[in-house]
């Protein structure tokens, strides 16, 4: 089963950091949010992945072009330019890298990997800016069971701020930016049929508007609730908080 990850956006809401790079190589813990993506993917057994490019695409191929490279210990023969790789870290993973357009929108760049993808069968797809400990396996077994076209995973937003319980004006309970208790949103982590390419129409396509609008209309598209960790990294505040959480080796979706 293939995973796509919508890598080609322009990440305007995080700038600071994204003038520089696409926003799926934005550094958590000195590795890539995108690599995070991946290795919750991979810890269940997903390796086979599809990059859905476009803004500053040349950045994520230069990253994976000379990833062997960068994880390995060498020796290099510098009269014959022969290098010898040792003790090497990289991942078991395949990579696909895939052009998409710089300004497809993220249904667009979905039917633009419509060849690729349709024959294949069921497939998973994830934005390439959010983290979770989400149970990869549990979404594929729910998705299975109930027969339908889609599967979106269902999260708590985090709270932007910290959280009181107040019984007689005394705080009892205070939460630092907890977890919301109350009200879902898509979180990304879908599952798909293929099709869902019968639901896009062009590279204007949004998927988060008619796409999902007419799957819900046509009862084809399940909800998988999500209770645990969930974080998007929308903000240079986002980022900051995932990195703390990293540093502090407290990150709840280094589920490998």
């Amino acid at each position: 089963m293939q995973t796509v990850i919508l890598c080609g956006g322009l990440g305007t809401r995080l700038s600071e950091e994204t003038h520089l790079k696409p926003k799926p190589m934005v550094e958590i813990g000195h590795k890539p949010i995108l690599w995070h993506i991946m290795k919750i993917y991979a810890h269940f057994g997903k390796s086979n992945f599809v990059l859905a490019l476009g803004y500053k695409s040349k950045v994520i191929k230069a990253f994976f072009a000379n990833y062997h490279l960068m994880t390995s210990d060498l020796i290099a023969h510098v009269a014959t330019g022969k290098m010898d790789y040792q003790q090497n870290d990289a991942e078991d993973w395949v990579v696909q890298m895939m052009e998409t357009g710089q300004k497809s929108m993220t249904g667009g760049r979905l039917l633009r990997l419509k060849e690729l993808l349709q024959p294949q069968g069921t497939f998973m797809l994830t934005y390439g800016d959010g983290v979770t400990d989400l149970h990869v396996a549990d979404l594929i077994k729910f998705h299975r069971q109930h027969g339908k076209l889609a599967t979106v995973t269902a999260v708590h937003p985090p709270s932007r701020f910290g959280a009181m319980r107040i019984e007689d004006a005394q705080v009892t309970e205070f939460a630092e930016k907890p977890q919301a208790s109350e009200g879902w949103i898509s979180g990304g982590f879908f599952v798909f049929e293929p099709g869902i390419f019968d639901y896009l129409t062009d590279d204007a396509t949004v998927l988060e508007r008619e796409p999902l609008e007419n799957l819900a209309r046509d009862g084809q598209l399940m909800a998988y609730k999500h209770k645990g960790f969930w974080m998007c990294m929308d903000t240079l505040r986002d980022k900051k908080a995932l990195e703390a959480m990293w540093a502090e080796q407290r990150a709840p979706w280094k589920v490998w």
